[in-house]
């Protein structure tokens, strides 16, 4: 069935590129509303704004919705991630301003706060974006692929020249609490070498190293702490990913395969799917197909692992 959050929770913290204070709250929305976000501190034109991947712009540095008056919403990538990864599908988002607070530069505290509220299923049944053929884009060395498959798989590999990140491959079925346990914690990650550069370009102003991202420097991660997992970087690869497949606005049945690959590069893959003939449906998932989506059969103890 659909779901929808109990209760309204709210969220406040500073924006990741803008570094502005933000206070965000999702609340509760009927069967077949979908994600949609409103932007409460502008009034004097339409700020309702549709998760939608046909909204772009998007960036290599995150994922961002432009509605037709020009109102924008930027850095969704983390909460939608956390929205698909509970099995929220109807969820009306209020922010007072552009920029979706960072928090801690993963998903986990949006998990947390959604499954405090409570899901709640709404009985209407379901339905999914089923990939019957393989479709990939490029750009340079970086691939993103979707291809058949009877539930939502990913698989994704980088490499980076830092021997702190290296190259790192997971592959993983987003069933049964696999989100929340292996890669909601999954933090922002840079090098140092591009902190600098950004800043000095007015982005990433509300990074701060071990609080909301991990950054590394040649052989060492210089944020405090450490990494939270040995292939953190990885996961936080696949935890955009599946943040950024959500704006195809149902569960996707199928497998996607990142190799390098970014924001960018999965929107123009969403969009490739979506204008080639012959290479989706739309369907009502059958109980054996729901039970398989990301979200469905959560515990506590999925919650434990991250808190």
């Amino acid at each position: 069935m659909q779901a929808t959050i109990r209760s309204s929770v709210q969220f406040a913290g500073a924006g990741l590129h803008s570094g502005r204070p933000a206070r965000l709250t999702v609340h509760p929305a009927a069967a077949s509303f979908g994600i949609w976000f409103r932007r409460v501190d502008i009034t004097d034109r339409d700020n309702m704004i549709p998760a939608r991947f046909d909204l772009g712009p998007n960036s290599q540095l995150c994922t961002s919705l432009r509605n037709d008056a020009g109102v924008e919403v930027s850095t969704i990538e983390h909460l939608m991630a956390a929205l698909a990864g509970c099995g929220v599908h109807n969820a009306l988002i209020e922010i007072d301003g552009p920029e979706v607070p960072i928090l801690d530069g993963s998903a986990a505290p949006f998990v947390r706060g959604l499954l405090s509220r409570g899901i709640q299923g709404q009985g209407v049944s379901v339905n999914a974006i089923e990939v019957l053929m393989e479709v990939s884009v490029e750009m340079g060395e970086a691939r993103a692929t979707l291809r058949p498959a009877d539930t939502m798989k990913m698989s994704f590999d980088i490499e980076f020249p830092d021997a702190a990140i290296g190259r790192q491959s997971r592959r993983i079925e987003l069933c049964n609490g696999h989100f929340v346990r292996e890669l909601c914690d999954s933090r922002t990650f840079c090098r140092l070498s591009d902190v600098e550069m950004m800043q000095a370009n007015g982005l990433a102003l509300g990074g701060v190293p071990g609080e909301n991202a991990v950054v590394v420097d040649g052989d060492d991660v210089v944020s405090p702490g450490g990494l939270r997992h040995e292939d953190e970087p990885v996961r936080h690869k696949m935890l955009d990913a599946l943040g950024d497949l959500a704006l195809a606005g149902a569960p996707i049945l199928g497998e996607y395969e990142g190799i390098r690959a970014g924001h960018m590069l999965t929107n123009q893959l969403l969009r490739k799917l979506f204008s080639t003939p012959g290479a989706w449906r739309l369907v009502e998932c059958t109980p054996e197909q729901a039970a398989q989506l990301p979200g469905v059969d959560l515990h506590p103890e999925d919650l434990s692992a991250v808190a």
